[in-house]
């Protein structure tokens, strides 16, 4: 009993010596160095994200709520404040302007849902190839794969110009097999409407004509994509798959070999293998690519400025393109301004939709 009273009392500090420092205050201060340390390493990054992001939508929001021409800084306070009249405009009230909105959103909701899937399909489809070990040439077949995304958006848009024109390598092959291909870039046809013609209704039912959402007809709502409006979704389908096949390609290279093998020895075929083993196991990836090509479908721009600027019919419209039309073309700074924080809350919100969807997917 003695001895161990002995071993375990530590004996009293000198007078006037050093009192030994507090664990718990030594902890503390290195956690404060450490995150000193954290902050000056994400000061540069959080500086332009402040600069080049939040600065430029606080002043977009500012502008939204400003009647501004774009001839003087928006600053100077000379602009009158309209509050939220702009968003009034595209949403509530009977004209001009929510009509072009109300399209634009139809015209790209459309793109949305037959780009999205039709990219993810097809980029996944050559991953699955490019993966194949026993193919010959595949970093050949990579590169020609990948360099539409790399490709200047502008170039190949003018090369679908002549290729759908009416005199175009398209409509040359659909009537060597006898088919007569329409004007691609002048057709203003819903392709659903012209589906429902073939079974006989060729005009609107009473119901869809008088009924309005948005100051569209539901008989509007429903015309499906143009014929120029799909010459479009062909050239981003095509241009976007690439980019989603290399994130593909990455995600089958790291799935480990042991699942599969251990379904081809329970007897799986290479459909049974590839969906009930890899697609389960891909389905972050396929989070990830549909969550891009959302955000990305949503935004585009520079294809519709090239090949049809809204035309035909404002069948081609996005509300991208109608932003830059209502600021640059008509000189309203705000409604542009008001269109382009809509688009980004509409992003915002689907992104948000998809991610509940997908929730299950995501973390298996």
């Amino acid at each position: 009993m003695t001895a161990t009273t002995e071993a375990t009392v530590r004996p009293a500090p000198p007078a006037g010596g050093p009192v030994p420092p507090r664990r718990g205050g030594t902890k503390t201060a290195e956690a404060r160095r450490e995150n000193g340390a954290g902050w000056l390493f994400v000061a540069p990054a959080i500086t332009l994200i402040g600069l080049f992001l939040v600065v430029p939508a606080g002043l977009a929001f500012y502008v939204s709520m400003l009647d501004w021409n774009g001839t003087y800084s928006p600053l100077t306070g000379r602009a009158p404040f309209v509050g939220w009249d702009n968003y009034r405009q595209l949403l509530f009230e009977d004209g001009l302007v929510r009509r072009d909105f109300m399209t634009s959103v139809r015209n790209t909701t459309y793109f949305v849902l037959l780009v999205v899937p039709s990219q993810t399909l097809v980029a996944l489809a050559l991953a699955v190839v490019v993966n194949n070990r026993a193919l010959r040439g595949r970093a050949f077949f990579r590169s020609v794969f990948y360099f539409p995304s790399i490709t200047s958006s502008v170039a190949i848009s003018v090369i679908f110009l002549f290729l759908f024109s009416g005199s175009g390598a398209v409509n040359a092959l659909l009537e060597f097999f006898g088919v007569q291909g329409p004007n691609w870039f002048t057709d203003s046809r819903g392709v659903l409407h012209e589906v429902l013609a073939l079974f006989g209704l060729d005009g609107p039912p009473r119901l869809l004509a008088e009924t309005e959402l948005g100051g569209l007809s539901l008989w509007e709502w429903v015309s499906g994509p143009s014929v120029a409006l799909v010459t479009v979704i062909a050239l981003v389908v095509w241009t976007t798959s690439g980019t989603y096949m290399l994130i593909f390609l990455a995600a089958l290279q790291n799935l480990p070999e042991n699942v599969s093998e251990a379904a081809l020895v329970d007897g799986a075929g290479w459909w049974q293998k590839f969906w009930k083993v890899t697609v389960p196991q891909l389905m972050p990836t396929i989070f990830l690519v549909a969550t891009l090509g959302l955000i990305g479908t949503w935004q585009v721009f520079d294809q519709v400025y090239v090949m049809s600027q809204g035309a035909p019919a404002k069948t081609t419209l996005t509300p991208a393109f109608l932003s830059y039309q209502q600021s640059f073309a008509e000189g309203s700074f705000g409604v542009g301004a008001a269109i382009a924080l809509l688009l980004f809350l509409l992003i915002v919100g689907l992104t948000a939709l998809q991610r509940v969807l997908l929730r299950d997917g995501r973390n298996t």
